[in-house]
């Protein structure tokens, strides 16, 4: 904020913002000011506290946005649009281990967010997404598997751990009353878009475990076939700057991920085609690795990460 003269206050009891009207620099808004009304003495003796919240609706518009003429103006951002966590602390965390994670009401834990862990009122946001999915290992990036999906509405909670005690909070999320999308396209786009995560992953630990296999394995001719095989999973030649091979299965499965993943909308029919290819792809070479897992005699003697150790 500026270093000016305030001559008006006034307070949107609707959001709780508070409004200032300034001396030649405009109207200067400070966003929800509740955690500083909730603020009391009992607050003030708290190790930790979590301020009440207000269901957040989850965002369904574009973030592309942008301005023009404003270098040399003070502008502020807007609202974030993501759950704002608001928490004070009565001390600064300074040692020890101070870690929060977003779970679901059963206790799986959804997504580890980064703490504030200043002195007074904390404001964490978190954007209702999951993490992204672990992807298959190639020679190249893969940049459709760094989409990652939103979270169905409902309610979940906040787990802040600091030192040996645990704080926490729950919180709702809702859609969109003004979307158009109905409540089945919106089952059935979260249906589709968690199905294409968990191929991902999974195609992921495929090339993990074959990878593994080709460090083992001495005979030339089976060799080639992992090799083979693996040439049509992933991009095994050239590099992220000059040589791009011919995309393979994780590259369409990925950039098919990204576009269901990122979209507003259920999936298109064209989508769904490519998606039928895709799992029919996927699941014919399942079938051929598993018949090349049980030549390699030795692969139930290999240390390797469950599938659950893999994409944790």
């Amino acid at each position: 904020m500026p270093a000016v003269a305030v001559h008006f206050i006034d307070l949107q009891k609707r959001t709780n913002d508070l409004v200032m009207g300034t001396h030649g620099r405009g109207v200067i808004i400070i966003d929800d000011i509740s955690p500083l009304r909730e603020i009391n003495q009992e607050v003030l003796q708290k190790k930790v506290y979590f301020f009440k919240s207000k269901p957040t609706i989850i965002n369904e518009e574009s973030n592309f946005s942008g301005s023009f003429g404003a270098e040399t103006q003070f502008v502020g951002r807007n609202p974030s649009k993501s759950v704002q966590i608001k928490y004070y602390l009565k001390k600064r965390h300074t040692f020890g281990k101070m870690t929060m994670e977003i779970q679901d009401m059963d206790g799986n834990v959804i997504k580890e967010i980064s703490p504030g862990k200043s002195k007074g009122i904390n404001i964490v946001t978190w954007n209702y997404r999951t993490k992204q999915p672990k992807v298959a290992k190639g020679k190249t990036f893969s940049f459709g598997g760094f989409a990652t999906p939103k979270v169905k509405a409902g309610t979940y909670k906040v787990v802040l751990k600091k030192g040996k005690d645990t704080f926490e909070q729950e919180f709702e999320l809702i859609y969109d009353p003004k979307s158009k999308l109905s409540a089945k396209d919106r089952d059935f786009q979260h249906k589709t878009i968690m199905k294409m995560y968990d191929m991902t992953q999974e195609l992921a630990y495929m090339v993990y475990e074959l990878d593994a296999i080709l460090e083992k394995i001495e005979k030339k001719k089976f060799k080639q076939k992992l090799i083979a095989l693996k040439e049509s999973l992933v991009i095994t030649t050239g590099d992220n700057y000059v040589g791009s091979a011919e995309p393979q299965l994780r590259e369409k499965m990925a950039d098919l991920f990204s576009k269901i993943a990122g979209s507003y909308d259920k999936p298109s029919a064209s989508e769904l085609e490519a998606l039928e290819i895709v799992s029919e792809r996927f699941n014919k070479a399942k079938i051929d690795f598993s018949k090349l897992k049980k030549k390699a005699k030795f692969f139930k003697d290999l240390k390797l990460k469950t599938f659950e150790e893999f994409v944790k």
